[in-house]
């Protein structure tokens, strides 16, 4: 229980300083090259729209998460 414990809070701070240090990520539908092949022609990626990088899903609740403690909501 204690290693799994260790091992999950290593994963989370790890994940939480790769959200801090490289906020965007690769596309996952384009593998970061901004275009798809449909039906034989290549296709502007509907995900990333041929910006090649996304904000990771931490990121983006830390973001949200910012937005509304300085809205004084919290």
């Amino acid at each position: 229980m204690l290693i799994t414990s260790a091992a999950l809070l290593t994963a989370l701070v790890y994940y939480a300083a790769l959200c801090a240090l490289r906020p965007f990520a690769p596309c996952r539908k384009c593998a970061g090259l901004g275009t798809i092949e449909r039906s034989g022609k290549p296709r502007m990626c509907p995900r990333c729209h041929n910006d090649k990088l996304r904000l990771r899903l931490g990121r983006r609740a830390y973001n949200a998460w910012l937005r509304t403690r300085e809205s004084g909501s919290v």
